[in-house]
């Protein structure tokens, strides 16, 4: 822009999360207008660069121009509850049980057939085996679904996109000519049809700029292809390589380890990492005799890292391979009052509450959206029960039309399903409620529109009724304060801009980087984080690698792509730790350590110091980071049938108490899924209810 005279609407910045996407453009128009560290400045951000994660890119490119493909500009863009939804209501509707097909393998066919650009005409054609040809019925049906309800899934934003632009020489060529330049982030992540994209709208200017690394290439279960960056150069033989060799974040000895480990790789490119940050504390390596003893091992470091060496806990994330395993490292935060905040927990927009109150927005942009309608058509109880629904269903699906198609005509007098007259009514009122929210949609503010949505609907009330009532109503409010943060930082926008921003929210985007606890997240999650600290926990074969990539050098490969961004998250200490035994998987038995221990160079590596003794926290906190109560030995004892209530998991029942080397160990039955469990009374955040 300042040194060739681009005009910044004729540039595309593009990446893959909101977080990075908002990083971009924090760094180039700052935070504020008195931000003077911003690249360009706040007064040019309405110029017209574009800087947004990729699907945003392509889900504006089809609300401006989907039309002529034949798709609303009004599209509804499912998450993923959304899209299990219908892919199980496609199921049942041609007849396959969940015992013969999961739905999230089903949805897993489905989406790697899309990344792919294979539509369901061409899925048939390939089918090979039996689990093909169901999922093929499948995908049919799912699609049928999708179309009728005006609605699209995270895929179809990208498959359409490349649909749009090579049936419609005219729109790629209107692309083609507004984007001489195109910058990808984190191409060794994309897939077949993010690529086919690229190379679509670069095809007149062929500016092409992508920035990646082979080496962090750890995403083909999300259907990323490797060979994107790898066969770039043969696509494109006129283009310059510049290797980004020096490493802004880590000590060199993290990077040495690293580089170790990554160089048993074949499918790479050679580089050679280096750092102006000095050489660093050498790698820890230490074993606990089982998982919860290398939990107990995490917690005694981070606790005298703050105590000793002045870090902070959010200066540290606790790194593992599967969710299970952040079981371990919770219960030892708890039972030590370290606070934490767990990734990948139910994220806000997936909570019931938010998804119900999502769902009436979505009626209200578009009425013929099955999967909210299904949702919420009796909730609160409006007398719609599951019967009637699968009336509604059967008679959308032998029309070929939305269910809401089916309710106005019944509203209108001409039912083309049988119902009784208290239904029938019933589903009349319902059809005046969404097209009163559909006409305010049309006329209101967001938050206005929040407003009405929660007093016509009665669903505040249904709420505080519910439950964790008064929870559920703060979470109601935040929605609304969610809301009016959008439009005051996009300084307007509409419902649909609006539904399209948290559908596309993941759980990186709703950490806090505020609160000070310690983070637990998975290595996938973690990829484009960085800490001062980084523990890796369960460093052992069958984990880590896991036990799926042992007879596949693809997988393998992977695996230690996997492993190497861990270690590269860490910016000044890392710790590789491993459990002797661990129960896991239904088994415990001895662990074999992780061959990529072995990877990495002896002479970097030194035994961390093992302190067995409790840390010792300035206060009790809660999984939130708020503070827990502290016991007294005042404090009663409790006995079967207390109600209590537990920080993390809610009110429960007491099933049984029994004296356990001095303490008390308390069996609590947990409402809401959470099951029985149980807690040592002097450890356990656990609160007696009522008398």
């Amino acid at each position: 822009m300042d040194d060739h005279g681009v005009p910044p609407h004729r540039i595309a910045a593009v990446t893959f999360t909101n977080k990075a996407a908002r990083e971009m453009q924090t760094r180039l128009f700052g935070l504020s207008p008195e931000d003077s560290s911003a690249l360009l400045g706040w007064s040019r951000r309405g110029q017209g660069l574009t800087v947004s994660t990729f699907h945003a890119f392509c889900s504006r490119l089809l609300r401006h121009d989907g039309d002529r493909i034949g798709l609303d500009r009004n599209f509804a863009i499912y998450d993923d509850v959304d899209q299990i939804a219908a892919v199980k209501r496609a199921m049942d509707e041609v007849g396959v049980d969940a015992k013969t097909l999961k739905p999230r393998a089903a949805l897993s066919g489905i989406s790697g057939a899309k990344s792919k650009l294979i539509g369901v005409e061409g899925f048939g054609l390939r089918r090979e085996s039996y689990v093909e040809e169901i999922i093929h019925r499948v995908y049919e049906r799912y699609e049928d679904i999708l179309s009728q309800a005006s609605a699209v899934d995270f895929d179809d934003l990208l498959m359409k996109t490349y649909d749009l632009l090579r049936r419609s020489p005219e729109v790629a060529a209107i692309y083609q000519d507004r984007y001489l330049h195109l910058m990808i982030d984190e191409f060794q992540d994309t897939n077949v049809a993010q690529y086919e994209i690229a190379k679509l709208i670069a095809d007149r200017h062929r500016n092409l700029c992508v920035v990646g690394d082979p080496d962090q290439s750890i995403y083909s279960w999300r259907n990323a292809d490797i060979g994107n960056i790898l066969s770039f150069r043969k696509d494109f033989p006129d283009g310059r390589l510049i290797a980004l060799e020096e490493n802004y974040r880590s000590t060199q000895t993290i990077l040495d380890a690293a580089q170790g480990l990554i160089a048993a790789n074949r499918n790479r490119v050679e580089k050679d990492l280096f750092t102006e940050k000095g050489r660093g504390k050498p790698i820890a390596v230490a074993e606990g005799y089982n998982e919860s003893e290398e939990a107990r091992l995490v917690v005694n470091e981070a606790a005298r890292l703050v105590r000793d060496e002045g870090f902070m806990q959010r200066d540290m994330a606790v790194m593992y391979r599967v969710n299970a395993q952040s079981r371990a490292i919770e219960e030892a935060c708890v039972r030590h009052g370290v606070p934490y905040q767990l990734v990948g927990s139910t994220q806000f927009y997936r909570r019931q509450e938010i998804k119900d109150l999502t769902a009436y927005l979505r009626l209200g942009a578009n009425p013929h959206d099955d999967v909210s309608l299904a949702r919420v058509v009796n909730v609160p109880a409006r007398r719609i029960g599951a019967r009637t629904v699968e009336d509604l269903t059967r008679a959308a699906r032998e029309a070929g039309s939305s269910i809401y198609t089916v309710i106005d005509a019944i509203a209108g007098g001409q039912p083309p399903v049988a119902v009784r007259a208290r239904q029938a009514r019933s589903l009349s009122e319902f059809h005046d409620l969404i097209e009163g929210l559909s006409k305010a949609a049309r006329e209101k503010s967001l938050v206005d529109l929040i407003d009405l949505v929660l007093e016509r609907t009665g669903y505040e009330r249904y709420a505080e009724e519910q439950d964790r009532g008064e929870e559920r109503l703060e979470n109601l409010r935040e929605f609304r304060n969610s809301a009016q943060d959008f439009l005051d930082m996009e300084g307007g926008g509409d419902l649909t801009d609006f539904l399209e921003r948290i559908s596309l929210v993941s759980d990186v985007d709703t950490m806090n980087e505020e609160s000070d606890a310690i983070t637990l997240i998975t290595l996938h999650q973690a990829k484009g984080l960085e800490y001062r600290v980084v523990f890796m926990v369960g460093m052992e074969e069958n984990i880590l690698p896991h036990v799926r990539s042992m007879d596949d050098e693809e997988q393998m490969e992977e695996e230690r792509r996997l492993c190497y961004v861990g270690m590269t998250r860490a910016k000044e200490r890392l710790y590789l730790l491993r459990a002797f035994r661990r129960a896991f998987r239904g088994g415990q038995g001895p662990s074999v350590p992780s061959r990529f221990l072995g990877d990495v160079p002896r002479e970097l590596v030194t035994p961390m110091d093992v302190d067995f003794a409790p840390p010792r926290p300035t206060a009790k906190s809660a999984p939130s980071g708020e503070p827990a109560p502290v016991r007294t030995e005042a404090e009663p004892p409790l006995a079967a049938g207390d109600k209590v209530e537990h920080a993390k998991f809610g009110p429960g029942i007491v099933v049984q108490t029994k004296p356990s080397g001095g303490d008390l160990q308390v069996t609590v039955a947990f409402k809401d899924g959470h099951g029985v469990k149980r807690l040592l009374l002097s450890f356990a955040p656990l609160e007696k209810v009522g008398a």
